[in-house]
């Protein structure tokens, strides 16, 4: 897997982008439960109030509180504030007690426990409440009865500083013990009555607040939205950009293959490993690219901000993972086995299908349907069933990982609601706890669904790469030769034995012989000889074990394949055409040949009576593999699509096979005149397509028993006699 991110290079930067990307995105969506805990916390419950630091107070609150604070304490505090005289008229307006009092203002953010404290005792021993006259009287008892009917500050007032610090003392020892969050409710609460004393509308303060934070959670939404499909755009354009490259790097690789490798991984396997296999890769690479980047930052971010929000309830996140982590990998260690099996079985199904499609005409000829259709229908039941179990288990991850995450929820709320009692936390903060765990939990989920997808395109990577990194068994030379121009067509053969790469025989033995400019040789043998392989030596499609080949004196394996190839012209023994036109498919090694020369290759074989007769004559189509025309129509546009090339080298594999015999004598006539400069390679099964070759080698299991002209082999040769007198009459045989 590892490998195929050297395929990403071209991509750096927009993964840069996109990470830069995920990051904002991952802060916009940690910042989403800040603001509704805000406006839980502030906007409803604090009537807007934000901080236990009131923005303003009247000079008679001051001094009461002052009452309440040590010397250093107040001067501290006072530091922080303007004193604004009476009807000020920027602040007239703002605040309309200013008209009659004078007011502190604050002029800078601060935080200062002993105001937070002062306030709540302010407020407390200033509200007409039973529990505060039980603190007033419990206060005044050990005072003179002077002060008795005098209120609590007046009092404070009056005594000595020593007195006032006991009471002071016995104050912070009463509330000491109270916990922060009751204290800086409290202090607020005391702020929101100090604030309608100013003469400040709570209604549109709280509103403004409310807006405000709604309206900056619209934004980091929005802003969140338009990063997610910047990122889904970017993700999806490096994902198909890497399936493209190794698309174009497996096409460029199977096109260098020899046969051996074609054998090796077989026709359906290449073409799974480059439609399926590579797009398990990219759909693996999106995945990736969304989440493998993203889950880890909400998940430590989400960490971070729940430590700040409620220690307490830390551990019930721990539950939480621990819960979809063994969902996770018992649904890893089933699904694991299926996912690698899966392949395989595409491949056994693409390898089935296909050969049923392209044997149709045998299958129906020996009436074989119902055997075939067993054959289908067991690969395809054994894909399906592999294929509903991995679903199955996949759909049933879904609604087990809901399940969980609902369990946590309703536990957090009932751990939540006896801290909210105890003055522990918010509701707002139990809000923001549930969404940030929710969050955490989710990025746990995301990276265990890329780490079950990952396997099946691990799996798929290590096919791709096997193709990739699959050695060529036929190469081109690091300092390839080039062909001379004073030798032309000559094709020697020096002691050539070959074997297949999984065979432990030799299927060509000891073959020599040359083949000269001008001249026919023919090949010839029973089934099974060794004729096709020894002419596919020539161009290279497989490379010999030992001797060597010469075409125009130099090594084949001297020169590149591009250059020997340009050499042949190669009919193969089945024909092969592509899907377009008849023009196509005879121009194929030369779109820039003339209308002329095309015309003259399809007289030459043979093809322009029926092409002729078609309606769109050479624009006529050709479908996939030339299914639309006859065996001997697709054996002659093979022959034209060689002779057009005008080559120096003919090749014909047996290519005659599928014409009748007065169109195989005018074809051979026509190329005898037309291939004279030439060297023409035949490989043939029947003697009367090669009576009149210069040359003919006879070949019997590998081994060449004869070389010679028709008449020297009938007295030479055994092996050719026998083939000769089971194709020809005794009358034939001396007419020839």
């Amino acid at each position: 897997m590892l490998k195929l991110f050297l395929y990403l290079k071209r991509n750096v930067g927009t993964i840069v982008i996109l990470i830069c990307l995920l990051i904002v995105q991952a802060m916009c969506d940690l910042s989403l439960p800040t603001y509704t805990s805000r406006i839980i916390n502030v906007g409803v419950q604090q009537q807007g109030i934000a901080t236990p630091i009131p923005d303003v107070m009247r000079k008679t609150t001051f001094e009461e509180l002052a009452l309440l604070m040590d010397e250093k304490e107040v001067k501290e505090v006072l530091s922080h504030y303007q004193l604004i005289e009476k009807r000020n008229q920027d602040y007239v307006k703002k605040y309309p007690q200013n008209k009659k009092e004078e007011l502190y203002v604050l002029k800078e953010d601060f935080e200062s426990k002993s105001l937070e404290e002062a306030l709540l005792v302010h407020y407390m021993l200033s509200s007409d409440t039973e529990e505060n006259q039980k603190i007033q009287e419990e206060m005044k008892k050990n005072l003179p009865a002077a002060f008795q009917n005098l209120s609590f500050f007046e009092i404070l007032k009056q005594l000595p500083d020593e007195q006032k610090a006991v009471i002071q003392q016995q104050i912070n020892q009463r509330f000491s013990e109270m916990p922060d969050m009751i204290v800086e409710s409290s202090a607020i609460t005391a702020i929101a009555d100090e604030y309608k004393q100013v003469g400040i509308d709570l209604d549109q303060l709280q509103t403004r607040y409310i807006l405000s934070s709604g309206l900056q959670m619209l934004g980091l939404a929005l802003f969140s939205c338009i990063a997610t499909v910047i990122v889904s755009l970017l993700g999806s354009r490096v994902a198909a950009s890497l399936a493209k490259r190794l698309r174009e790097a497996e096409f460029k690789k199977v096109l260098s293959f020899s046969k051996a490798e074609y054998k090796k991984f077989g026709i359906s396997s290449l073409i799974t490993r480059s439609t399926n296999d590579i797009q398990q890769v990219q759909m693996m690479m999106v995945m990736m690219l969304r989440m493998v980047f993203y889950a880890p930052i909400i998940a430590l971010g989400g960490l971070l901000r729940v430590l700040n929000t409620a220690p307490s309830m830390t551990y019930i996140i721990g539950l939480g993972i621990i819960a979809v982590m063994s969902i996770v990998i018992t649904m890893f260690t089933l699904i694991m086995p299926k996912f690698q099996r899966l392949q395989k079985l595409i491949d056994k199904m693409n390898q089935v299908t296909r050969e049923i499609i392209t044997g149709i005409p045998v299958i129906r000829a020996f009436s074989n349907q119902e055997h075939e259709k067993k054959r289908f229908t067991e690969a395809n039941q054994n894909l399906k069933k592999t294929n509903l179990f991995v679903g199955r288990a996949m759909s049933l991850m879904m609604p087990t990982m809901m399940f969980v995450m609902n369990s946590i929820c309703i536990f957090i709320v009932w751990r939540g609601a006896h801290a909210i009692d105890d003055g522990m936390i918010q509701v707002g903060d139990m809000l923001a706890f549930i969404q940030y765990t929710m969050q955490i939990i989710m990025s746990f989920l995301m990276i265990s669904m890329f780490s079950i997808i990952f396997p099946r395109a691990n799996v798929s990577a290590k096919r791709i790469m096997e193709v990739l990194e699959e050695e060529v068994s036929v190469l081109d030379p690091l300092k390839p030769k080039e062909f001379g121009r004073r030798i032309k067509g000559l094709v020697e053969f020096k002691n050539v034995s070959f074997r297949y790469p999984d065979s432990d025989e030799d299927v060509l033995t000891d073959i020599t012989f040359t083949a000269t400019q001008g001249t026919t040789t023919a090949f010839i043998g029973s089934t099974g000889s060794g004729k096709s392989t020894l002419i596919n030596l020539i161009p290279r499609i497989y490379d010999v074990t030992s001797g060597e080949i010469l075409v125009d004196g130099i090594n084949v394996k001297e020169v590149t394949q591009k250059a020997l190839h340009e050499k042949i012209g190669f009919v193969p023994q089945r024909g092969v055409l592509f899907s377009g036109t008849i023009e196509s498919n005879i121009k194929f090694g030369n779109q820039k040949m003339s209308d002329e020369m095309m015309k003259n290759a399809a007289k030459i074989a043979q093809a322009e009576d029926f092409i002729e007769s078609k309606k769109e004559k050479y624009q006529s189509p050709i479908s996939q593999g030339g299914t639309n025309v006859s065996g001997g129509q697709k054996q002659r546009l093979s022959i034209a699509r060689a002779v057009a090339g005008n080559p120096e080298i003919f090749i014909f594999d047996d290519s005659f096979s599928a014409l009748d015999f007065k169109t195989d004598h005018e074809l051979r006539k026509a190329l005898f005149e037309s291939t004279k400069d030439a060297t023409v390679l035949i490989v043939a099964q029947r003697i009367n397509t090669i009576l009149h070759a210069d040359q003919i080698v006879v070949l019997d299991e590998g081994k060449m028993v004869g070389i010679g002209t028709h008449k020297e082999l009938l007295k030479t040769c055994k092996v050719y006699r026998e083939i000769a007198e089971s194709q020809l009459s005794k009358e034939e045989l001396e007419n020839a």
